[in-house]
Parts: C-alpha cells; structure tokens; sequence
C-alpha cells in the first residue's frame, strides 16, 4: 500500500504494475483487498488493461439484434464497442472507432442500420466491417486498408460474449455447458420484456463481492428471500435435511425433462447449477408465483427453480421456467459502476395479458435499490484512513473468496507476461 501512497503524478507506468503486483502477491490471503485496489485510479486503470481488455466479457443477448442490420453499443473503458447482426446474420464485434479521424460511428444504445455510416464525413462500411465507401480520398486510396478493426465474439444459448483481446483464452467448453444448461429455455425465441441500468458509486470488485455470498441476504433483501435460498449446493455446510430432500425431489424432474442441473465450476471464473427456489415458490415475484403465464422454450411445468450462471468479470444470471434475468456490471470509473439488469420473457408473451413489466421486476428493481446502498456504505467505509482489509467468512463468504482469488491471480499472472508499452498522455 505504502507504494501507491508514495506515487507520483510522473511515476511510470512500469511501476505503478510493480506496485500492483505487490499488493497483490503479498495480500493477506482469504481477506478483503488492500485499500488501493479499490480507490486508486492507477490500479483502477490498471484493472480496465488487464481484465476488461483481456477477458471474455458478457456483451448482450442475440435477441437484441434479431435481424440484419440491428446493432448494440456499450462503452468498455475509453473503448467504445459496435456489436452489429451481419447480412449473413453472423454477430460481429468492432471498435465503434471510424477509421478516418476516429469519430465514434453509432451513438446510440440500439438501432437498426443498412450500412454503418459516420456521421462525420459519412465514411460508409458494410455490416462485416469492410470500407464501402470514403469521399474524395484520391486515386492511390486503398479503401481495403481501413474496415473496422474487429474484436472477438462467442455466442451460446442466446448471450454475447466479447473479447478485446489480441488472443482471448479459449471458453469453448464453457459455452457449450451454457447452451446445453439454456436449451429448455428456448433462448432463440426470447425477447427483453424490461431493462434497467443504475450506477453505483462504488469499485466493480465491491459490486461483485455482493453479489458473490447471501451473508447479508435475510438482513437485506425481504422481497428477494420470498423465494431464494441463499445456498445452492448440497455439499454447502449450510444446507438443511429438507433442502437436500427438496433437490432429490427435483433432479427426478429436471432430468424427465432433460434439464441439466449438475453443479459446475469452469476454474473460478465461471459456474452453472440448477436448484430449487424455496418450497411453494416458482419464479422470483413477489408472491413466488409466475410473472409471465407464457413459459419459457417448450416447458409446461412453472416448478422448475432457477438456473444460476456465473460468469466473471461481469455477470451473474437466474433463469426461471416463466422468465429470467441478466446481470451485467461495467466499470465506469475508480468508484463507479454501472449494473443492467434485463428481464427476459417468451417472444411471443403479450404484454398487459401474459406479463406486467412492472410486477415482473419488482423483486430485483428492490434488490438492485438495496444493493446500491450497501456498496456504497461500503466503499465510504473502504475509503477512511481507518480501513484495514477484514477476514472474509469461509462459511458464508467462499464465494467472494474465489472472486477475490480468481481476480488477484488473474491480474498476477497478466502484470507478469507483458514488458507495460509506453502511454502517452491525452492534451
């Protein structure tokens, strides 16, 4: 800590990962991180360069641009990021970066488009990326030289997975467990009955962490434990005779419908698992009862408990037989952190007869709210001289422990492959 605290404006990039790479390698292991990890803008500069540039990150879902032409932005540090469905209807990914001047091409969240054009000087690609046209450039232009730079995309039973990265680590067997984990839910034929995004001013690890045990779930959460068990697991310490009895009861289900359930661990950054929600409820409403009469792919029973999906740095899922919920976090700054949350439902469900929006998200709308105030709470408290890193429960709290561990090896391990390149300064 003390090396950060010592920094210059002027310090070098080269030592701000050798500081880095200090805290990280003499951290006190099962305990909170050191005080910087979740203030400092360096480290959090560091964080976007090594985690958010570098691994798999949950985009969006396929049904948001169903069609030719439809395309999604989203805003991965200062790199903003295109994600557009081709003529062929392959997803592709670039940087929303023109490569005349390097204005940014599409502006909106969503959209449809014949063409990607810049509203700058009207520089005009096809949907694959290739230049199409470019005005006035002279006879010995090679518009083949400038399409857009692409970045790497894996899609899986209806998500959108990115990569900046110049080789992203291979997630294969991950998405193939996640497109079989996701079929009963028909995720080809879903749609997004509802969205919503607020920031949190607090550091992306602390919103994971949250998200990561349920220690603090039955002081929290009233709406959200009408019909969650904060455990998962029958191996859990934690779990009870009747739950174990309850999850016999259930795998006969799931696996008359074909319905995968075991649990699964692919390293520590993500993991898939099938459980039961509490008895009597079905879907996570208030009442425990469906919010969308249509069920989900070709299911006919609404008792099928929820179907949790992990997958770091970013996401966190619950998919239910009526509908399900996406989670996805986005770093806005050293202490600020950006959460959208969106409801998924039956394409064909009507709105105002099958579902009401509103009801449907009420549960997570609270618990989001409630969220937002307790990592707020924590990130003041992190940011007083009086902070110290705590002991993490291993009872109540293993699952943070894995983030904490997963994200401190991670960085580790890319603070020691690479010689930092030179960043020059922006006037």
């Amino acid at each position: 800590m003390n090396l950060i605290a010592r920094s210059r404006p002027d310090d070098s990039l080269a030592a701000t990962r050798e500081a880095a790479a200090e805290l990280l390698s003499t951290r006190t292991p099962k305990f909170s991180l050191p005080q910087p990890l979740y203030t400092d803008e360096r480290l959090y500069a560091l964080d976007l360069q090594e985690i958010f540039e570098k691994e798999w990150l949950f985009a969006g879902l396929t049904c948001e641009i169903p069609a030719k032409g439809n395309f999604m932005t989203l805003q991965i540090g200062d790199n903003p990021i295109l994600i557009v469905r081709g003529n062929d209807g392959t997803v592709h990914g670039f940087h929303n970066v023109c490569r005349h001047r390097g204005s940014r091409l599409c502006a909106a969240e969503k959209g449809k488009v014949a063409k990607l054009v810049c509203p700058y000087h009207q520089w005009t690609y096809e949907l694959d990326g290739r230049l199409l046209f470019a005005g006035d450039m002279g006879p010995d232009f090679n518009a083949s030289d400038y399409g857009l730079k692409p970045i790497h995309v894996a899609t899986a039973g209806g998500y959108i997975f990115i990569s900046l990265a110049e080789q992203p680590a291979d997630n294969s067997e991950f998405l193939a467990q996640l497109e079989h984990y996701l079929a009963p839910h028909g995720m080809d034929n879903v749609k997004v009955a509802a969205e919503s995004h607020i920031i949190e001013e607090a550091n992306w690890k602390l919103v994971v962490e949250n998200n990561r045990e349920c220690y603090h779930c039955n002081g929290s959460h009233p709406e959200l434990m009408n019909s969650l068990l904060e455990f998962d697991d029958t191996e859990d310490v934690r779990a009870t005779p009747a739950y174990k009895a309850q999850v016999a009861r259930m795998r006969d289900k799931w696996d008359g419908l074909n319905a995968a359930w075991q649990l699964q661990f692919f390293g520590k950054q993500n993991r898939l698992t099938r459980t039961p929600l509490k008895e009597g409820a079905s879907s996570m409403t208030l009442d425990g009862q469906p919010g969308c009469k249509r069920l989900m792919g070709d299911l006919t029973d609404a008792e099928m408990g929820a179907l949790r999906i992990l997958h770091l740095p970013n996401s966190w899922n619950h998919f239910m037989a009526d509908h399900g919920v996406t989670f996805r976090i986005l770093p806005l700054g050293p202490q600020q952190t950006m959460v959208t949350t969106k409801w998924l439902v039956h394409k064909d469900a009507v709105e105002g007869v099958d579902y009401d929006p509103e009801q449907l998200r009420k549960v997570w709308d609270a618990t989001n709210l409630q969220d937002r105030r307790i990592t707020e709470d924590n990130q003041r408290g992190i940011n007083s001289m009086a902070y110290q890193p705590g002991p993490y429960s291993e009872t109540f709290e293993f699952g943070v422990i894995d983030f904490v561990d997963w994200y401190s090896e991670r960085m580790l391990s890319n603070l020691s492959d690479e010689t930092p390149s030179l960043q020059l300064a922006q006037g």
